[in-house]
């Protein structure tokens, strides 16, 4: 492995992992909700679940977003990438949903610029003006730093799977082998969205995940929670 391609693994695998301190295990985008109402009661529903959620959902516009923001960041496209910044930010289908994306958005910039700062990233972020959801802030900090979009979004939809994983496995509860079960089950499926989502344009965005939606948004009146959406 050369010397750009190992420092960019391991960025990506730092930035991506559970220990990147995003507060992603405070966030369950609805899955809290699903599981109180009986959507989600095993390891089965859970997979079902999260295949819709990546592949006619959120997973799949993020996605895009991702794709679309490390492209203008990476061939200097600054209107692009304000125009993208604002439709990503308004693109949540709920204020729980809006939180945990900007949130989470807002902690990967600010702990890459402490820890992984370069020039091109300030300039970047120097262009955005409003809200960095997390899609764009790791399409940002990914082309700013050069590292290749695919396999960034692919790590990204990884994480993202698994962090949707780790709350259901608390919320059900599942075991662990299940959680990893469910894991290699939807692997296709994140590679197929990242796949379809590296030929999409803004466009081709849209989702079809009503009910996902609809458990984000009974979330913010639901009597007893553990997550933050």
């Amino acid at each position: 492995m050369q010397g750009n391609e190992a420092a960019a693994l391991y960025r990506l695998l730092t930035w991506l992992s559970p220990s990147f301190p995003v507060g992603a295990f405070s966030y369950s985008s609805g899955i809290e909700w699903a599981v109180e109402a009986g959507d989600i009661a095993d390891a089965a529903s859970l997979r079902g679940w999260l295949a819709a959620m990546l592949a006619d959902g959120p997973g799949f516009c993020d996605g895009v977003f991702l794709a679309q923001t490390h492209r203008a960041a990476s061939s200097g496209d600054d209107a692009g990438l304000g125009e993208i910044v604002e439709l990503a930010s308004a693109f949540a289908p709920s204020r729980e949903r809006h939180l945990e994306t900007s949130a989470q958005g807002r902690a990967f910039v600010e702990i890459a610029r402490a820890a992984w700062n370069c020039a091109a990233l300030d300039r970047l972020i120097a262009c955005c003006g409003g809200a960095i959801v997390y899609p764009v802030a790791v399409g940002l900090v990914s082309a700013a730093h050069a590292i290749p979009l695919a396999a960034t979004l692919h790590a990204f939809l990884h994480a993202l799977t698994s962090n949707w994983i780790s709350a259901g496995a608390r919320l059900v509860p599942l075991g662990q082998t299940d959680g990893q079960r469910v894991l290699a089950q939807l692997e296709p499926i994140v590679a197929a969205t990242a796949a379809r989502a590296l030929e999409a344009s803004l466009d081709d965005l849209g989702s079809a995940t009503f009910r996902a939606d609809l458990a984000s948004m009974r979330h913010e009146t639901q009597y007893t929670r553990l997550f933050r959406s």
